[in-house]
């Protein structure tokens, strides 16, 4: 009977139905062929998925992410950037990642960074004569760090899938984090070299002091959310609600550039977002619960294993298929739906749950930036005005150095895992 669930799933997906449609009505077919489940376990099973405390640092994360944006934030951000690293060759190149790793570290999602941030990024480097396609592609790259770097919305799901703790993740994600945007800058400077990009911007203490000074209050919401973390002050949860309540106090009450217009579309875009999430994890935790019940997890991990038994040939099937599954599925509904199925076999092949935490994400991260269902290219195509076309193949230069950091995470696991295990173990 396993084959009538993914085929309800999959014959809904492709009709056009949202994800948390599909996920729900693929297993309500399967109940009501196998007669051996009573209907009412569908809605308690779903009740239950977004049952968890958790769950509750997405729409604090979401919302932060909208204030800082809204309030702007972002600006303050990317003028302090420009002053750090603007001077490089290829100087708004090296400005546009720093700038993503600084709002990484407020926000946690990708959407956010390339909407709100991506938007000053490419119009500024489109006014300094960089090529259009060059600075789309950046950015959109850049972009994929938010999740990385904590805090983190998707490492929220995971945890909460693979019943594994959110502040070691958050933990991990900090050096591959880091790795990325040192990646990226090496690719920047020698895209610069090769194409004779100039400086944007002379290094002058005066200025670099001057912006630090203007954006010494978000700087410090990272400082804020990590260091709260790893002393214990509060959970990863109550970060979100602290990072939240932060940012509305930058925009509200220091800056006054929070209006009560924006302050309402704010909470109606964190409203809509987190509705649509939660409905995509109550969705696939009936759908995650019937996978196990019917021993879908044990034949794929028997299925794999026949294969090779091998930890590194395992791990490669697993990330090319991860890569294939982010051009079609959006993270959530991919985390939610894959991690029931996955890790029993991480386990059988001794991958710790965190180190396959950030191979995921990772790995989902990079199908944001591949058609046909990326939703950062949908977002870059909007604020630059290229086609969908155009923004994907600005972008496909920039996933060879993701595919590098990609293979480290994967391969190098003592660098994924030092930081979780000097601070939680």
């Amino acid at each position: 009977m396993a084959w009538v669930l993914f085929a309800g799933f999959l014959g809904f997906l492709l009709s056009g139905v949202p994800v948390a449609v599909a996920l729900g009505a693929g297993s309500l077919i399967y109940v009501w062929l196998d007669q051996s489940v009573p209907p009412l376990v569908v809605l308690h099973r779903m009740a239950s998925g977004v049952d968890s405390f958790p769950l509750l640092a997405i729409p604090f994360f979401v919302m932060s992410g909208s204030l800082m944006n809204t309030a702007g934030i972002t600006e303050r951000i990317y003028s302090f950037a420009t002053a750090l690293v603007g001077w490089l060759k290829g100087g708004l190149g090296h400005v546009n990642v720093v700038g993503s790793v600084i709002f990484a570290g407020m926000s946690g999602t990708a959407v956010a960074d390339a909407g709100g941030l991506g938007n000053i990024e490419i119009r500024a480097m489109k006014d300094h004569g960089y090529p259009l396609p060059f600075a789309v592609g950046l950015t959109g790259a850049s972009a994929t760090i938010g999740p990385i770097i904590p805090p983190s919305l998707p490492m929220v799901i995971f945890g909460v899938a693979a019943n594994t703790s959110v502040g070691q993740l958050f933990a991990a994600g900090l050096i591959p984090g880091l790795l990325m945007a040192a990646t990226l800058m090496a690719w920047v400077a020698v895209v610069a070299h090769r194409r004779g990009f100039d400086r944007d911007a002379e290094f002058r203490w005066s200025r670099l002091l001057h912006t630090g000074k203007r954006a010494f209050l978000p700087l410090m919401t990272p400082v804020l959310l990590v260091g709260g973390m790893t002393s214990g002050a509060f959970t990863p949860t109550e970060a979100a609600i602290a990072a939240t309540f932060y940012a509305l106090f930058l925009g509200a009450v220091v800056y006054r550039t929070l209006t009560w217009r924006g302050l309402l579309r704010v909470s109606m875009e964190t409203i809509e977002t987190t509705s649509v999430v939660l409905l995509i994890v109550a969705g696939s935790s009936i759908f995650g619960w019937l996978v196990t019940t019917t021993r879908v997890t044990e034949d794929v991990a028997a299925m794999v294993l026949n294969i090779t038994r091998e930890p590194w040939a395992v791990l490669l099937i697993i990330n090319v298929f991860l890569l294939i599954v982010g051009c079609f599925l959006e993270t959530i509904a991919a985390i939610t739906i894959l991690v029931p199925v996955l890790m029993p076999l991480m386990t059988q092949i001794g991958v710790d749950p965190v180190h396959f935490g950030l191979i995921m994400v990772l790995n989902l991260m990079i199908g944001l930036l591949t058609p046909p269902v990326g939703m950062v290219l949908y977002i870059l195509a909007r604020v630059s005005d290229l086609t969908f076309e155009e923004t994907t193949k600005a972008c496909a230069p920039f996933l060879i150095p993701l595919f590098v950091c990609l293979g480290l995470v994967t391969y190098w696991p003592q660098m994924v895992l030092w930081l979780p295990t000097m601070i939680y173990r």
